[in-house]
């Protein structure tokens, strides 16, 4: 059957070329043709890739560069069509008196439309005129790049980011909690929206949301606490060694980061311990001095301890998955503004020197990452920010064989391998320690070459390491099209 309707589609416009083509030019313009009333009676969207390739759109909607065909009467002669106002090209060749075909200009436009003229088609012929307005017109569908703090605290504000997000009106967040009320948008550009955390949200997962462009969502991983690493409060082991004299004080300048260290959440949101990556105790002896690896270290238990294998997660996290599907996030709380030298590195097993971007972390086995927030898109920026952001960093690269980029703020280059190889390369090592530290070495990250200086500050705080899922995902208009 769909082949069948593909053919009568094709058979339409080429009927339709036909008949044009084989008119006087003059015509379509004569006064018979103009003064025709015009007649809308349905909108049909035109997809010869769908499993319904004519489908009948009438009051429902329709996106910005799709292709719509007007069925009804009075269209010969046709001179004009507005879409929300916005003059709008058609191929004479595909006008019949019956049939034609649109296609919606992505410039057309949607939310800044005139509300006179919003979801509204006007067709116009020298004597007559005709406005069909049982459509709505949307742009392409919403899409999420990130979201501010995905496990955010009652009272916080979140902000998505993303495309298409005008006139967002309801949040669903996991679990079926709704947010109709305190919702702001970036209706000009639609390139945001916010919400406030709300009490009572227990469970973990995607956020859905409704907006002038239909039901967008973000990945998986927002409030996903069944990943949770190690949070400095109970989920997780945190374990140091070494550092200190026979009498168990901390030697000056230690790397190691012990539980001493932790304070409490800065920010006053709540959320517990959480650690300073450079710890008070090294700010106080004058900082980290310039061109220094292994500044600072922080570490999960190790092999002895049944949370640092990540096994544990496949209940969660399918052992199947792909790790372009999944990532490590954490959250990050720098309150003044920091820039110029000094960035974090991960590293995903304990067999690294903490030497940074451009030593031997980079090459072999490729487990380590790094994150420079202080540097976007080829310039140095400072970064800073009012309340806790989280950091999401793809496995996808992970376990590649050679050298990766060093600009890259992603593991490796593995792009076909899973979640279980992944596990399995971590209880392989010889220490499957998780760490995250502080390195003060010279550097070049995305095209910046960095020559390193004293650190004096400002104090940066990390918390609730994490493995979430991170696949996109776009709603899709028509479900059974995704159906094999």
């Amino acid at each position: 059957m769909k082949a069948l309707r593909y053919i009568c589609l094709s058979g339409l416009i080429l009927s339709a070329t036909a008949f044009t083509a084989c008119e006087d030019d003059d015509e379509y313009f004569e006064s018979d043709a103009q003064k025709k009333a015009i007649v809308v009676e349905k909108v049909f969207l035109e997809n010869a890739e769908s499993k319904t390739p004519d489908r009948d759109i009438t009051g429902t909607f329709a996106r910005v560069g799709q292709l719509i065909r007007l069925e009804g009467s009075g269209f010969y002669g046709m001179k004009k069509v507005y879409i929300n106002g916005y003059d709008t090209y058609f191929n004479r060749a595909y006008v019949s008196d019956n049939s034609m075909l649109v296609s919606i200009n992505k410039n057309t436009p949607i939310v800044d439309a005139e509300p006179a003229e919003r979801n509204k088609i006007r067709l116009v012929k020298d004597n007559a005129e005709f406005t069909f307005d049982n459509l709505v017109i949307r742009a392409a569908s919403p899409s999420v790049t990130k979201v501010s703090c995905t496990l955010p605290m009652p009272g916080e504000t979140v902000v998505v980011y993303g495309e298409n997000l005008q006139e967002v009106s309801k949040v669903t967040l996991p679990g079926g909690v709704e947010i109709a009320d305190g919702i702001v948008s970036d209706n000009e550009t639609g390139e945001w929206f916010s919400f406030v955390m709300p009490e009572g949200v227990t469970e973990g997962g995607n956020v859905s949301f409704e907006g002038a462009n239909g039901i967008g969502k973000t990945p998986a991983y927002f409030n996903f606490t069944q990943g949770l690493v190690l949070n400095f409060d109970g989920v997780g082991v945190h374990r140091s060694w070494g550092g200190k004299d026979d009498d168990g004080n901390i030697k000056a300048g230690a790397s190691m980061i012990f539980s001493s260290d932790l304070v409490q959440d800065p920010a006053g949101s709540g959320r517990g311990l959480c650690v300073p990556i450079v710890p008070q105790r090294l700010l106080d002896e004058g900082g980290i001095s310039s061109g220094k690896p292994r500044a600072t270290e922080c570490w999960t238990a190790g092999n002895d301890e049944a949370t640092d294998d990540w096994s544990r997660f496949f209940s969660v996290i399918p052992a199947e998955t792909s790790t372009n599907e999944i990532g490590f996030q954490f959250d990050i709380y720098c309150p003044e503004e920091w820039s110029g030298t000094g960035y974090i590195e991960l590293c995903v097993i304990n067999n690294f020197n903490y030497a940074g971007i451009g030593s031997d972390d980079d090459r072999e086995q490729n487990m380590s990452a790094y994150c420079v927030p202080w540097i976007e898109d080829g310039a140095v920026v400072p970064f800073k920010n009012d309340g806790w952001q989280t950091v999401t960093i793809p496995f996808s690269n992970i376990l590649a064989e050679g050298k990766r980029p060093s600009e890259s703020n992603t593991f490796g280059g593995l792009f076909e391998k899973t979640f279980q190889d992944l596990v399995d390369a971590r209880n392989a090592a010889s220490n499957r320690n998780f760490g995250m530290g502080f390195v003060n070495t010279d550097f070049t990250y995305a095209g910046v070459e960095i020559e390193s200086a004293q650190f004096t500050g400002p104090s940066i705080y990390v918390d609730n390491w994490r493995i979430v899922p991170i696949k996109s995902e776009i709603v899709s208009d028509y479900p059974e099209d995704d159906e094999d």
